[in-house]
């Protein structure tokens, strides 16, 4: 074993810094605590629905996995862009009139800001996609708020729309993310469509772990302790290489080496359920724009991707604002239905059934201010990667684990 690479943890930072030692020639272990690749991005299938942990969704224009993935192989479903908001009653069309015009209408007349707002959004897309993205995240940083505040968005845009959608992406209703998480994340759904693989999230990093040398992944390795580049397993099993990088998410990697500061995290609470019928009957995103209750988002995975549901039934996604919610899942499930019916009918929201509730107290590490380090070793032949030396996305985790992997190449 002594030469190679030893690479602590299966998740996309992982599988992307092993992909590209493994293209420039090089030997690596990859060693993963779990049962199974994908770290925070796993998916379950329980009763034949496929269950995602947490909501999440993946942006075909994150540069970092157009590099690596393919995208027809994953057979990406996309969701519609723009979105539905739940206010005053109804629900209203917010859509991206420079790929749907055919819904420019309803989105002018949609009682969400306004009209100045709205033409807002589309100056607040030009600036984002302007320059390049070490540019964009070169430019002053403040928070999320502050930034919209500036560019004079209204208390209505920023309340029915703003706060619930973007709340809902970095699980932070405060707003309080930097600015330049805020543009990057802005500009990668102008470029780029928001889509599910058809076999669910984990499709991505199996696709990554399959790009591997057979036998690379050691599931159900846990490491223990880690001295030097020395690497102790739970079950005492000892492993020497060259170069170690630990690629587990940062609370694990502060644990493992001393020196790295453990990250604040944003938690998120997702609650799955099963419908005979769904009741949005459109592969669009609904938003709680009310300013008030538990619910922040509302999607049918099923209308996105047929094959998250057996066939006829529906799989419905309702995503919980704030942090971690609490009492049972039975509960919980009753007070979503309660507040749901008034979006879509009490007989309607009554007949669903809960499949499951996934708390997740490390959904995203907090970055604040929002620095992009250059690699380096922590010390000699140890290194770290993740998002949370990165941006907090798919996009951050991969590019951590390239970089670090490029890194290692021009020392090693």
């Amino acid at each position: 074993m002594e030469g190679n690479t030893l690479v602590i943890g299966a998740g996309l930072a992982g599988l992307t810094c092993a992909r590209s030692l493994q293209a420039a020639g090089r030997e690596c272990v990859v060693l993963e605590a779990g049962d199974d690749v994908g770290g925070r991005v796993r998916t379950d299938e329980v009763h034949g629905f496929l269950l995602d942990r947490g909501f999440q969704v993946f942006l075909t224009a994150y540069p970092e996995a157009r590099r690596w993935l393919d995208y027809r192989a994953l057979d990406l479903r996309p969701i519609t862009p723009g979105t539905l908001v739940w206010k005053d009653g109804a629900r209203h069309r917010l859509s991206d009139p420079f790929r749907r015009p055919r819904d420019l209408v309803a989105t002018l007349r949609a009682p969400v800001g306004s009209l100045a707002d709205k033409a807002r959004i589309g100056l607040l897309r030009r600036r984002v996609g302007a320059g390049t993205l070490n540019e964009l995240f070169a430019r002053p940083e403040t928070t999320t708020l502050e930034a919209l505040q500036a560019q004079g968005f209204g208390d209505a845009m920023v309340e029915g729309f703003l706060r619930p959608w973007l709340g809902g992406i970095f699980l932070d209703w405060s707003l309080s993310t930097s600015s330049r998480m805020m543009e990057f994340v802005f500009r990668m759904f102008a470029e780029g469509e928001a889509a599910l693989p058809a076999a669910g999230m984990q499709a991505i990093p199996r696709q990554l772990a399959a790009g591997l040398t057979a036998g690379t992944v050691r599931t159900g390795a846990r490491v223990e302790h880690i001295d030097g580049t020395t690497v102790r397993l739970a079950g005492g099993e000892t492993l020497r290489g060259r170069q170690v990088v630990v690629a587990t998410d940062g609370g694990t990697a502060a644990h493992l080496v001393t020196g790295v500061t453990a990250p604040d995290w944003r938690a998120s609470t997702t609650v799955y359920f099963a419908a005979e019928r769904s009741p949005l009957g459109e592969p669009t995103l609904c938003l709680n724009g009310s300013g008030r209750g538990l619910v922040n988002t509302v999607l049918d995975l099923s209308a996105v991707a047929p094959g998250y549901a057996p066939p006829g039934k529906s799989l419905l996604s309702v995503s919980l604002r704030g942090e971690l919610a609490e009492g049972g899942e039975e509960r919980l499930a009753e007070v979503v239905r309660d507040e749901l019916g008034e979006w879509f009918g009490r007989r309607a929201v009554a007949e669903w059934r809960l499949l499951r509730t996934y708390r997740i107290p490390r959904a995203l590490p907090r970055r604040f201010p929002l620095t992009l380090p250059s690699p380096k070793p922590l010390r000699d032949g140890l290194w770290v990667c993740g998002d949370h030396n990165s941006t907090a996305s798919i996009q951050g985790a991969m590019q951590s684990g390239r970089e670090t992997a490029e890194a290692i190449l021009a020392v090693f």
